[in-house]
């Protein structure tokens, strides 16, 4: 089995937060000057200080709300994989576990919580 490294753990859900807010207070901050800019600016340069009072918001959102930094990569799940009945080898090494009584040769998968494959 594969170790886990806490590398390859997204960021907690705290310093997640934090780092959005940060993000959206910055976007919110420049528009904002935008904004006090509007006062003191004549020309086309007030109708660029507008744009960016009216469109910042909806920028400010969007970039707090991509994903992270990426830093953390894919998350590994622990553990080994289990295959699907029908594909496991013809040894039945790996085979999933059953239940049923085998003397009648009908067997079936146990249900997992995360299999909803054949949730129907």
């Amino acid at each position: 089995m594969k170790q886990q490294s806490i590398t390859s753990l997204p960021p907690s859900p705290e310093a997640e937060r934090r780092s959005r807010m940060i993000k959206y207070s910055i976007a919110m901050a420049i528009r904002l000057l935008c904004i006090l800019a509007m006062l003191f600016v004549q020309g086309w340069w007030l109708a660029v200080c507008a744009v960016g009072a009216i469109v910042l918001p909806y920028i400010a959102v969007v970039i707090a709300n991509v994903g992270g930094s990426g830093l953390g990569g894919a998350v590994e799940r622990p553990g080994t994989v289990v295959p699907v009945a029908g594909q496991a080898s013809a040894t039945g090494a790996g085979a999933p576990p059953t239940t049923g009584d085998a003397s009648n040769g009908e067997s079936e998968r146990m249900p997992r919580d995360d299999d909803d494959r054949n949730a129907a």
